[in-house]
């Protein structure tokens, strides 16, 4: 077995469902920190519980350094839903060297990668000390991440290497996002009367279409590719026998750098609205766009251990979003990175290559190791 099997498979066997969707037996990430607290305290790292949220802890470790410096590495504790899936998704069951189940490559695995590093690094201190953070939230509302920078408010941090499933490839752009909803609104009646009526659904019919045929009016970005806008939702009806007067969508716009999502949704409402008999609801969701310089400390660190290993260095882009928007815009610049693909992430039968969580853990140690701790 691979040296990250044994503590993957335990750390996907803690059930850690993020919440946002109900409560009850393995939902919320307080097991699963204490378990990579204590698995780091025996491996000589120092680390400790700070709760964020009522009962959900971050767990965050420290590496000493011989310089003051020091370099994040962030990945998350929760995971989506297992409804749907078709392994068993705490089994941590390994076949042909993948393991398979809930958060396996988003982002335990990724976040095992950055334990393994995190002891090695501590058996010998590296110049650049090291902070390991476990987070709560990633995959709701953020609020794991928020608190971290908080706690670190006057640590020099250097930059950071964010874990999410990235294919082993540097990533130093993802889009951003603003979610919204949009009503149509018209007047109820008897569906054997529909001339009396105004139909919303009819109404919403035509608004759809709009958002198809239309497309956000911003340049590419060179690694992200086009933003984009799509509805992601549809409510609509009361009754067979019912003219609905109210009809709701939801919009997901992802937004490039340099977009701000509240003027980004300013634009769409009052486009939206010219079309008439529609409200367009404050977002629900709110996340700016990452664009780290490649010439950065850590992303260019990276990027030389990733040569030197024999791997391809070139920097990416991707759709999804991460907290690494977050740590960016609090000053750190950051790097996302981790072993297996974001096909598999939130699958119904997840799973990462044991290899490649093996290969990150070498790969950040690597990077960590070129990096200079600075002078007190």
């Amino acid at each position: 077995m691979a040296a990250s099997g044994e503590l993957l498979r335990a750390m996907v066997g803690i059930a850690s469902v993020n919440p946002r969707a109900g409560s009850g037996p393995g939902f919320g990430e307080a097991a699963v920190a204490e378990h990579v607290r204590g698995w780091l305290a025996d491996h000589g790292v120092r680390a400790e519980l700070r709760e964020v949220l009522p009962g959900r802890p971050n767990v965050i470790a420290t590496v000493p350094g011989r310089g003051p410096r020091m370099v994040l590495l962030e990945s998350h504790l929760d995971t989506v839903e297992t409804t749907g899936m078709t392994v068993d998704p705490f089994a941590g069951t390994i076949r042909d060297g993948r393991l398979y189940g809930r958060g396996a490559c988003d982002a335990k695995g990724p976040l095992a990668a950055f334990m393994l590093a995190a002891a090695e690094l501590a058996a010998d201190p590296p110049d650049a000390g090291v902070v390991l953070a476990g987070v709560v939230d990633e995959e709701h509302a953020y609020q794991g991440v928020l608190g971290l920078i908080s706690d670190l408010a006057g640590v020099p941090v250097a930059g950071a290497v964010v874990g999410e499933p990235t294919g082993l490839a540097p990533a130093t752009a993802h889009k951003g996002c603003v979610r919204y909803t949009v009503r149509t609104l018209g007047r109820a009646g008897h569906s054997s009367r529909p001339d009396e009526a105004v139909n919303a659904v009819t109404l919403m019919a035509r608004v759809i279409d709009h958002i198809d045929r239309t497309s956000p009016d911003v340049p590419p970005h060179p690694l992200l590719g086009p933003a984009t806008r799509c509805v992601t939702r549809v409510r609509g009806g009361e009754g067979p026998n019912t003219v609905p007067g109210r009809c709701e969508i939801d919009v997901d716009r992802r937004t490039l750098p340099g977009e701000d999502p509240l003027d980004v949704w300013r634009r769409d409402r009052a486009e939206l609205g010219a079309l008439g008999r529609i409200e367009v609801d404050e977002p629900f969701t709110v996340d700016h766009a990452l664009d780290t310089p490649a010439t950065s400390p850590v992303p260019a660190a990276l990027c030389a251990a990733l040569s030197a290993a024999g791997r391809p260095a070139t920097v990416h882009g991707m759709p999804f979003g991460t907290d690494a928007s977050k740590l960016a815009r609090a000053g750190i610049p950051s790097v996302v990175f981790g072993p297996g693909s974001i096909a598999d992430a939130h699958s119904a039968g997840e799973s990462v290559a044991l290899a490649d969580v093996d290969l990150a853990a070498r790969l950040v140690a690597d990077t960590v190791r070129s990096l200079d701790g600075g002078t007190a």
